[in-house]
């Protein structure tokens, strides 16, 4: 048991070590390093999907039914990502936070170079997008596990009045592992054509194991979270006793609500952000711009998210989660038809304003408190889980399936009508997160012992 104790258990006027401080920085920067090393080869594969997978994986398909399908792997990543989320929850809440971390980058960087390895269609036939998808399943896999964790780490670790700052720096790495990714793609996407299509694309896949290295180093030198510490040693204090169950059975006997709550609040979120991160970039294409250009104006759309997120999140330890994230989505619901309308411009002026109005803008006043918000209604001994299963759900349902029914929507349409259908389907979503959060007691001014 660690003699340390956590900004969280000083009193108020107690001043901070220098080692607390210290221990603090690290814990925020493994948060972020290590969710943005897990959301680069994540997300490059939704990039991957919007601008070569059709062609590479199914391309036996017309072009719209192959863009459709490839927009279908994208979506299974994000079907196992609340299992993965219950499995690794389950293992962090029984043996710690750390290691789980540790397993699951691990996973997702072995799984994205193999992707990198991959033969395509024309090499090996239907093999090739059967591949494709089970190392797509691997990934989501493991990015289920991998958010709670860094997410908890970050929150356990934090003074009580920062812990939605705290808790962000692991949704900052989604942002951080686009601009990565993004960046990468577009330097490959110079090479011919021919070039890209043959061996370019496989290039920032390959990288992941440099980055999954860099990750570990810094992840194996971050403590175990203090309150689960404590809550192993009372658990020990109280002895055999005291029966606990699993932690899934817990938190689906005692706190089913929070799940639900978890679900709903990141739906608009998700959305928003898989739109931008795959259906937008096609449609930027479509409007006439070139890939690699589409690409730089997203990378810095999400570049200024990663100082928006940590923003809008303190902001919300000062005036509660609730207000900040119901006025993101309003701001959603107004401005994301004028967003696909500029981002489908062909101006490069209009899409880049509209990946910032979509991004640091509204999207991140959802997201930059939603880490707080989702894992402050869980004990610490389910924390991990119930965590894990609300926001991996709301990111199947809001982020997995927008690509797929954004391709839909527009299949068969004129460009306006296509882009209004979508707009529809990504106001809804944040309509439902507007509601839901409305519903919920504010979770800032919970004890993290408490279930709330």
């Amino acid at each position: 048991m660690s003699n340390a104790r956590t900004i969280t258990e000083r009193q108020p006027n107690e001043p901070e070590k220098v080692e607390d401080l210290a221990q603090m920085r690290r814990v925020l920067f493994s948060s972020f390093l290590g969710s943005a090393v897990e959301f680069y080869d994540f997300l490059l594969y939704g990039t991957a999907a919007a601008l070569v997978f059709g062609q590479l994986f199914f391309s036996d398909l017309s072009p719209v039914v192959a863009t459709i399908a490839s927009f279908g792997t994208l979506a299974v990543g994000y079907i196992v990502r609340p299992l993965g989320g219950v499995v690794f929850g389950h293992f962090g809440d029984r043996i710690g936070r750390k290691s789980m971390l540790v397993l699951t980058m691990t996973l997702m960087g072995v799984a994205s170079f193999a992707i990198g390895l991959l033969p395509t269609y024309d090499a090996i036939g239907a093999l090739a997008p059967i591949l494709l998808i089970l190392l797509r399943l691997i990934q989501g896999f493991a990015v289920g596990g991998e958010w709670g964790g860094a997410a908890l780490m970050a929150l356990e670790h934090s003074d009580e009045r920062k812990r939605g700052f705290s808790a962000s720096f692991a949704n900052m790495g989604a942002p951080a592992g686009a601009v990565l990714s993004t960046v990468v793609l577009a330097i490959v996407t110079l090479l011919p054509g021919e070039m890209f299509l043959s061996w370019g694309w496989r290039i920032p896949f390959l990288l992941s194991a440099v980055l999954v290295g860099i990750g570990l180093y810094v992840r194996l030198k971050v403590t175990e979270s203090p309150l689960f510490e404590k809550e192993v040693s009372e658990a020990v204090t109280a002895g055999p006793t005291v029966k606990k169950r699993l932690p899934i059975v817990e938190v689906l006997r005692t706190n089913p609500k929070a799940v639900l709550l978890g679900i709903g609040a990141g739906l608009g979120a998700f959305a928003i952000q898989a739109l931008m991160a795959t259906f937008a970039l096609t449609v930027g294409v479509q409007g006439g711009l070139t890939r690699s250009t589409v690409l730089w104006l997203f990378a810095a759309g999400s570049f200024l998210q990663i100082f928006a997120l940590p923003a809008y999140a303190a902001l919300s330890d000062r005036i509660g989660r609730r207000p900040v994230m119901i006025a993101g989505c309003i701001a959603v619901i107004i401005s994301i038809y004028p967003i696909l309308l500029l981002v489908a411009s062909g101006n490069v002026l209009g899409v880049l304003l509209g990946f910032v109005i979509a991004m640091p803008l509204v999207q991140a006043a959802m997201y930059g408190p939603l880490a707080a918000f989702t894992t402050e209604i869980f004990a610490t001994g389910n924390r991990y889980t119930g965590a894990s299963l609300g926001y991996q759900l709301s990111s199947t349902l809001g982020g997995g399936f927008a690509p797929l029914i954004a391709a839909t929507l527009v299949a068969g349409t004129t460009a306006g009508n296509g882009l209004l259908r979508v707009a529809l389907f990504a106001a809804a979503a944040a309509l439902i997160s507007a509601i839901t959060i409305a519903v919920a007691k504010e979770s800032s001014t919970r004890k993290l012992t408490t279930s709330g």
